[in-house]
This record gives structure tokens, C-alpha cells and sequence, in this order.
């Protein structure tokens, strides 16, 4: 692996080195926007979020396929930057651990075909396309200090290199410009963040490279002497052309942005990208999401794009000591037309795709920003790194963008490539985790009047929601849920959900109190009864597992322990179900005891545990365990059962039914029926199958609902899947 890879993912867990690319995007002059106005403060944007209608043209998710297809499962290969040829029909992807590029054949985008790779003899960092030409930025550094890359050209019809041109330095984004007369590529040379705690300056300086296509010469601008910020260490992250070929150039940790005449081989234009204050949102890694704290941040922009001839967008991500979470657009004097102030963020938790342990950083890290036409419609797309998603905004009016929706993705966005001439995006995602579950993707979505799955579940009142571990029937409402989250946050929580709006709402929220403080538990279960409610707590090597019993307002008025001869032979997967059945509570053990094959089922009633034997399925890969319990009726009992498994690999996730005996003694095994895989409905929607499916209940409505458990984002996609099960027979 290169050297500066290497070096980025174990520093960040994610690489700073992308690029977003609109192919083929139609120019749009300036006559095509208003005039701008001023920026009108952060606070005023929290409130101003509207959702997109129903009846509005919006983006579906059609495929996500792993990059590792184009290899093998075993490899570790990733998606990082992606183009798409001209004939719309071939994503191009660079796999930086692989030092290679991968194809994938989307001429049916709902079923993409791998197609191989070609190896770059390097690192690449970014590609684009012109014609039939492929261009990719390779890093070749052999060091921070000794940067070099070069500009691969490749023929997208044979695969064959045509050229490879000396850049000089380390590449980063690859841009061509519409009129197809000259190629940018900006050469960061980024800083050793282990060389005085990464300060800049370090030398050697960026610059921009510009290649004339009739000749392919290369050319260098200077940008140093631009920035307040180390303005002999410009870092140039990413380039945007317009079709005046002029490009704006991001300079990230120098916070500045600089155009530059193409021709020319000038600039003609610099400025600061500003500093911001946003209200309204968290800075605090605690396990807890909310949204009271303040930042004021250098807005440090990575991602950036034309909008036209005269205005640009950016994505506000930080990277040195800044990020702004949000996006903004900006005229080509460096006026802020429009900034996002915290509402990407608000956006982000009504989706339930909040990072909290990225709060006390740079929160969801906008990372790039798009801008194509579909339909005759100015679209903007931006990609939020640690949110895992890319927000889409119709930006008719750049002064007030109207947001459209969120398109949810695996982890670690990098790219997205519009295809308007398809009707297709194109987004890929790095990050690489595969004792996780979590893989490099490529994922495709399709615009037009059918709506995706997803949200299938939102906070609009903007309660903070995620690791939904348990579900349960609300008595006296027939059309309410009842949610807990589990230890990932903290202090543990009951949400209420009504399941009447499409997506389902999140409408209320209950912090469990003992002795009158907030606690947390690892509640992993949720039974609601008429007077209170009951949690099933996981227990760990420090905690026991507990039943505990909650009054109306959530407070505490009973803990439980196992039996002593359970809770020693209990693993870390203790209880995760929990039903109340008259004056019985039953729970579900999600794993076998030590030295059981079978794992339990339990009763508890008059102060006396008693216990049934639940066989298991077996997983190819993995292990399987019981998630969740809800009682059917008095004798009748429903499970989820599931293995651990995310992806392709996901292999069980199914409900079954039992039937309790009237009396027993002893740990009799019960027998399980069929009742529903659920497996199809998890990837119905085309996405990166979930493997925590633990909230079942039936609502007093009769209709049976489930919901995953998002893992608080954390080695996990983050998307809350809530499934409408119907009837179930």
C-alpha cells in the first residue's frame, strides 16, 4: 500500500484525497440564477427545512455492489472516486489499497456487472474522463517530503494507457473542463499530520497543474503567497471548471479558494472561504446527540463546484483546525450567497444518520458537493463522510436551495457522479472494514416519479433517534410504537413512534430516571404496559442482565437479576427480548448459555424463574442468535431470529413462532414455526443489508412492524430500516 495511505487510514479512518465529478453536466450561465443575497446568519436556516412532496421527481436506490467483486471477497479493495464513461454505461472507479482502477458495467444499473481492473502502478486519487479517455491522478510519493504522481490517460474502449504524464507532485482531484480544451489536476502535497502535530507550512508547497489537451503539455500555476492562513503552503484539495474554462480551486487546511484562468495559466481571483458561527448543534462526544452547542470554525472547504459561470458550491468539511458542517455557495468575488448554517446537521439526526463520537470533531463532515440538471431542474448534491448519505437540494434559487431528500449510502461516501443523459447517480464509498461487515461500495440511484423505501422512519420534531433495540405495542393506542435505544447512547431513552405517517414519526421521547437521575442501560428489550413499562437489559462482564421495571414517566421502580446459576453461565449476548403476558414476563437470551447448544427462552412470574430450550439455525458465516420477543397471544409467542452478518453475507433474518406448554419442568425444547424471512424486505431497497433487525411488535391495529438497530453509526452504515409487515399469519 502506498505510503500516504497508509499513513491517512490509520491517522483518519478515511482518506482527505477525493473528488466529485458531474458527467455529463450541462453549463448554466449566470442569467440562469437570481442575484444573490447576503448571508443571512446561521440561526436562521434550522427552521427552514421543508421535506420534498411526494408527488416531486426524486432519486431511488437501484444497486450497491462491493468493490471486491471485481477481485475477490478476501481482498481489500475500495471505491473511493468514481467517473462514468461517455456513453453513460461504465463506472470507473479508483481503488487506492489496490493501486488500481475497477469497472462495473451499468447497462441495466439495477444489476451492475463487474468488469475487471487496471493497475496503476501507483496510488490513484482521482479519475475523470474526456471522450474516450480516462484520466487518473496517481500518487507515486515515496514521502511527504519527496512528493511525485503522475497523470494516467487511459483508452476507456481497450483499457490501454495511451500516456502518462510527470506531474510533478502529489495529485489529488482530476477535472476536465466542458469545452474538453484543458485538464486540472490539483496537486496537494499534503502535510505529515505526525510532523509537528501537523502544522503548516511543510514544505514542498501545492500547486495547480493545467494540461492543454492539443498538445498535453503541463503546465503549473502558482498559489502560493494567496492565503492568510500558511500562504507559502498551499494545499489545493479539489478543482472545479467552468465553461469559461476558468477553475475554482479549494485550499482546504489554508481556508481559501482561488480561480484561475485556464488560458492563462493565472489567478485571476482570491479569497477567503470565511469563518462561521452555527448555533444549534452538538460538540460534545458523550453518547448523547444535542443539538445546544455552538461552534465558530474556519469553514475550510473540500469539496467545490461551479454552479454556473459565477457562482460555486463547497462542502464545509475541515480538515486543519475547521469544518463549518454545512455547505455554502458563493459568487466569484467571495460573497456567501447562501451558507447551511446547522441545518445539514438537523437534517442528519431527523434521518437518524448522526455521528455522535464525531461531535467533539468536525460532526458529519461534508465532504463533497455535485451540481448536474435532471429534468431541467439545478440540482446540488453533497456528501457527508461520516453521516454515511448525500443531500440533495434543488437549487432553482442558490440564494434559498430547497432540500429534497437524503440519499442514504454505505460508509464513507467519497464520489458522486451525475449521469442526467441516464437518469442516474452514481456515488462510491471507501471505507473498508471487513471484520465489520462493512465494504467499499458503489451504489446507484435512479431519478424519476418512484420513490425509494428510504427514510422509512424520521424525527421531524428532530428528537435525536438510533439503536432502536426493542419494540413494543402502546396499550390504549392502536397505532403507536414504543422504541428504546440501547447503550450507545446515553441516558437511555423511550421513543415513541406513530406509525400513521409514511415514514413513520418519531414523535415523543422518555429518559429513564433512578432516584430521580437520568441512568443508562444496555436495554436491548421493550414490553409497554398499562401502567409503565419494562426493559430487558444486556448485561456485560461488569453489569448484570436485569429485568427492570418502569413507571409511566420512566422512572425506575424495580431491577431483577438472573438466577444466580443463569447469570454465570451467561455470555456478554444475554437478554434482548421481552414480553408481559398478565403477570408474567417472559425474556429471550439472544445466545446459548456456557456449555448449551441451545439458547432460552424465560419466564418470570411470582418471583420464580422458569426456563424453555430454543434451537438455533445455523449460519454459514457467523453466529445466530434471538433478537427480539412479542407475545402473540397467551400460549403464543413470535421471535426474531438473526445472525451477525451484514451485506451479502447476511444470510438469517427471519421470524418464528412458538407455542408455550401449559405446564413443564425441567428446560423442555419448544418447537419453532416459519413465520416470515425478512431477508427480502431488508434488501428490497437495494441497499447494504442491515444485520441488526431487534425491534418486533404488533401494534393495536393488528398490523405487525420491525426496525434495526443502527449501531449509532459506529463501524455501521447507520440507516434505521423500519419494515410494514402486514398481517402476520
Amino acid at each position: 500500500m502506498p505510503f500516504f495511505r497508509t499513513r491517512k487510514a490509520l491517522a483518519l479512518g478515511l482518506t482527505t484525497a477525493l473528488a466529485i465529478v458531474a458527467v455529463p453536466v450541462a453549463s448554466a450561465g449566470s442569467a440562469a440564477f437570481a442575484s444573490p443575497a447576503a448571508f443571512a446568519g446561521s440561526a436562521a436556516f434550522a427552521g427552514s427545512v421543508t421535506f420534498a412532496g411526494s408527488a416531486d421527481q426524486q432519486f431511488r436506490r437501484l444497486a450497491t455492489v462491493p468493490a471486491y467483486l471485481n477481485s475477490s471477497m478476501d481482498d481489500e479493495a475500495a471505491a473511493e472516486i468514481s467517473t462514468v464513461t461517455e456513453d453513460g454505461r461504465t463506472v470507473v472507479y479508483t481503488d487506492s489499497p489496490g493501486e488500481r482502477l475497477g469497472f462495473f458495467d451499468i447497462t441495466n444499473p439495477g444489476k451492475p456487472k463487474p468488469t475487471g481492473t487496471l493497475a496503476m502502478g501507483g496510488e490513484p486519487t482521482s479519475v475523470a474522463h474526456l471522450g474516450h479517455l480516462l484520466l487518473a491522478g496517481v500518487n507515486t510519493s515515496a514521502s511527504f517530503t519527496s512528493p511525485s504522481g503522475k497523470l494516467v490517460v487511459v483508452d476507456d474502449r481497450t483499457r490501454a494507457v495511451v500516456r502518462s504524464l510527470d506531474l510533478g507532485g502529489q495529485p489529488d482531484s482530476v477535472a476536465v473542463a466542458p469545452s474538453g480544451r484543458y485538464i486540472a489536476v490539483a496537486i496537494e502535497n499534503e502535510r505529515d499530520e505526525d510532523v509537528n502535530d501537523g502544522e503548516i507550512p511543510q514544505a514542498p508547497a501545492g500547486y495547480l497543474s493545467v494540461i492543454d489537451t492539443r498538445t498535453w503539455a503541463v503546465s503549473r500555476v502558482d498559489l502560493t503567497g494567496l492565503a492568510e492562513v500558511a500562504p507559502g503552503d498551499p494545499e489545493p484539495e479539489y478543482v472545479s471548471i467552468n465553461s469559461r474554462d476558468e477553475a475554482v480551486v479549494s485550499l482546504q487546511e489554508n481556508n481559501h479558494l482561488a480561480i484561475v484562468s485556464l488560458a492563462r495559466r493565472k489567478v485571476t481571483a482570491h479569497f477567503s472561504a470565511g469563518t462561521v458561527t452555527v448555533d444549534g448543534v452538538d460538540t460534545l462526544d458523550d453518547d448523547t446527540i444535542s443539538l445546544t452547542g455552538s461552534i465558530t470554525a474556519r469553514r475550510e472547504p473540500d469539496g467545490v463546484t461551479w454552479l454556473g459561470d459565477d457562482l460555486f458550491a463547497t462542502a464545509n468539511e475541515g480538515d486543519y483546525v475547521g469544518g463549518s458542517r454545512g455547505w455554502s455557495i458563493f459568487d466569484r468575488g467571495g460573497k456567501v450567497v447562501w451558507d447551511a448554517g446547522n441545518s445539514l446537521e438537523h437534517l442528519a439526526v431527523q434521518h437518524g444518520l448522526y455521528p455522535d463520537k464525531r461531535s467533539d470533531a468536525k460532526g458529519i463532515e461534508p465532504e463533497n458537493v455535485a451540481f448536474a440538471r435532471f429534468g431541467g431542474v439545478p440540482y446540488v448534491f453533497v456528501n457527508s463522510e461520516r453521516g454515511n448519505f448525500t443531500a440533495v437540494y434543488d437549487v432553482s434559487s442558490p440564494r434559498s436551495p430547497r432540500f429534497k431528500q437524503i440519499l442514504p449510502t454505505t460508509n464513507g461516501p467519497e464520489g458522486v457522479v451525475a449521469v442526467p443523459s441516464r437518469n442516474l447517480i452514481v456515488v462510491s464509498s471507501e471505507e473498508e472494514i471487513p471484520d465489520a461487515g462493512i465494504r467499499g461500495t458503489v451504489q446507484i440511484y435512479g431519478f424519476g416519479r418512484t420513490a425509494g423505501a428510504f427514510p422509512s422512519i424520521t424525527s421531524p420534531r428532530t428528537i435525536p433517534f438510533g439503536t432502536l433495540s426493542g419494540l413494543s405495542a402502546v396499550p390504549g393506542h392502536p397505532a403507536q410504537l414504543v422504541s428504546v435505544t440501547d447503550s450507545a447512547y446515553t441516558p437511555t431513552r423511550l421513543l415513541t413512534v406513530d406509525v400513521t405517517t409514511r415514514p413513520a414519526s418519531i414523535i415523543g421521547s422518555l429518559t429513564v430516571t433512578k432516584d430521580g437521575i437520568a441512568v443508562g442501560y444496555d436495554a436491548e428489550g421493550v414490553a409497554a404496559v398499562r401502567d409503565g413499562y419494562w426493559l430487558a437489559v444486556e448485561g456485560s462482564a461488569s453489569t448484570p442482565n436485569l429485568l427492570v421495571r418502569l413507571n409511566a414517566r420512566g422512572a425506575v421502580q424495580q431491577e431483577i437479576p438472573l438466577p444466580a446459576d443463569v447469570a454465570a453461565t451467561v455470555t456478554t449476548n444475554g437478554l434482548e427480548g421481552i414480553a408481559v403476558v398478565g403477570d408474567a414476563v417472559w425474556v429471550a437470551v439472544q445466545r446459548p448459555l456456557k456449555g448449551e447448544t441451545t439458547t432460552r427462552i424465560g419466564r418470570y412470574a411470582g418471583g420464580v424463574w422458569s426456563w424453555l430450550a430454543y434451537p438455533l439455525d445455523v449460519a454459514p458465516t457467523g453466529w445466530t442468535g434471538l433478537s427480539e420477543l412479542v407475545a402473540v397471544d397467551r400460549d403464543t409467542f413470535a421471535v426474531i431470529e438473526r445472525d451477525n452478518q451484514r451485506g451479502p453475507a447476511a444470510a438469517i433474518k427471519k421470524i418464528y413462532r412458538f407455542d408455550v406448554p401449559a405446564t413443564w419442568t425441567g428446560v423442555p425444547t419448544i418447537k419453532k414455526k416459519p413465520v416470515k424471512d425478512l431477508l427480502p424486505a431488508l434488501r428490497a431497497d437495494n441497499g447494504w443489508t442491515q444485520d441488526k433487525v431487534e425491534g418486533l411488535a404488533i401494534a393495536g391495529n393488528g398490523q405487525a412492524y420491525a426496525v434495526t438497530d443502527n449501531d449509532a453509526i459506529d463501524d455501521a452504515t447507520g440507516e434505521t430500516v423500519f419494515l410494514r409487515l402486514g398481517h402476520l399469519s
